[in-house]
């Protein structure tokens, strides 16, 4: 055999012998994977870095879900295998870990991406310090202090200036905890595997998370962070990731929030879903 045909025929060996990635599988994949992952790992911690390791490499792609075809103000889907944002890939990974099979993992990815599981554009949980964080406090509790900011939410103004969708919801005002850098990267040690790690910046003069990421231990049991940033799903130290960060002009680098996943997790039930209005 001629030395190309040789080394090609061997790079494709290779490769039909390497496991897929999630983000390479079909749903069938993805719920075998789900199944087999739930049956061979009982520790919740490991499942979770174990599925997120399994999506490095996954394209970053902003704008990626919506709740079609349930609701019709986009056409963006309610899951997302081949491409991730930050907080689609957090999402899909704790969903994933939770879950013995592709219904338990969509149905649990519902219930963490709306207020009470109830599907909807105005359910959905947009803010990650006043929507996220507090509904699904079930799953992870806020770990931080050191600092505070106040932070304003019109999500009526949101809801029709994004999605076109009319809602009567009051404004709401809140004082957030967080933690400065300095401080954030002496008590990133104290994180453990699972722990969600949220990037606080400064946007337009006002403080608000802007990214998320997992803790993930590596061979030699140091935290690193695991996240999905442009142009893919990367594992990197944490200095590293704040080092990169603050080269940015103008990266508006606040500080971070710190959430701890809890020791004991049931997946309550979902409200149940109102019959819509005729």
């Amino acid at each position: 055999m001629p030395l190309l045909a040789s080394l090609v025929f061997a790079a494709a060996l290779a490769s039909a012998s390497e496991p897929k990635q999630i983000y390479q599988m079909s749903p069938q994949e993805a719920g075998a994977f789900i199944t087999e992952l739930r049956r061979t790992e009982p520790d919740l911690r490991k499942r979770i870095a174990a599925i997120g390791r399994r999506n490095i490499g996954q394209p970053y792609k902003l704008n990626l879900l919506g709740e079609f075809p349930y609701e019709l103000h986009d056409t963006l889907p309610m899951y997302s295998l081949g491409a991730s944002d930050c907080l689609v890939f957090a999402e899909h990974t704790y969903a994933m870990a939770l879950s013995a099979s592709w219904e338990e993992f969509f149905w649990t990815l519902q219930r963490i991406r709306y207020k009470d599981g109830v599907i909807g554009v105005a359910s959905r949980n947009h803010y990650m310090e006043v929507d996220w964080n507090i509904n699904n406090r079930w799953l992870l509790s806020d770990a931080s202090s050191g600092a505070s900011y106040a932070m304003r939410v019109d999500r009526a103004r949101f809801l029709l200036s994004q999605h076109h969708v009319q809602r009567a919801i009051p404004v709401q005002d809140s004082v957030e905890s967080f933690l400065p850098v300095a401080r954030a990267m002496r008590e990133f040690s104290t994180l453990e595997e699972g722990d969600l790690v949220e990037v606080v910046s400064v946007r337009q003069g006002q403080h608000m998370v802007t990214h998320v990421g997992l803790v993930v231990l590596d061979a030699q049991g140091q935290r690193r962070l695991l996240h999905s940033s442009a142009p893919a799903v990367r594992e990197e130290p944490f200095e590293a990731f704040i080092a990169r960060t603050q080269a940015r002009p103008q990266n508006g680098l606040a500080g971070f929030k710190f959430l701890r996943l809890n020791e004991s997790i049931a997946v309550p039930p979902a409200a149940p879903q109102p019959r819509p209005a005729a």
